[in-house]
């Protein structure tokens, strides 16, 4: 499996954010190509300064993931997530190596 995680640091108003987020960002996650699992997390931080909201979204393989990064849907959620007010937004990409099933 592969993951593309997205976190994302203190939005300007997270009442408004969440909102946003879950009525016009997540059905464009929801309809990107490849997609097998999305989770969002709100973490508690265990000491220092954790990210508002993390997103991971799972694809079977590279090639799926690759697929999805280029595609449409793709585009339009990354417009979508560029628009957002937050102090920052990190994303990152990798294979997942499960060492306790």
């Amino acid at each position: 499996m592969h993951r593309l995680t997205v976190q994302y640091f203190s939005p300007a108003d997270p009442a408004k954010f969440d909102e946003r987020y879950e009525s016009v960002h997540v059905p464009l996650v929801r309809a990107l190509p490849g997609i097998r699992s999305f989770t969002l997390t709100r973490p508690q931080a265990l000491g220092g300064d954790g990210p508002y909201l993390v997103a991971e979204l799972w694809f079977e393989d590279a090639d799926a993931l690759n697929a999805a990064l280029g595609s449409p849907e793709m585009k339009a959620a990354g417009e979508d997530a560029a628009t957002y007010d937050v102090a920052s937004r990190v994303m990152f990409s990798g294979e997942v190596h499960e060492v306790l099933a």
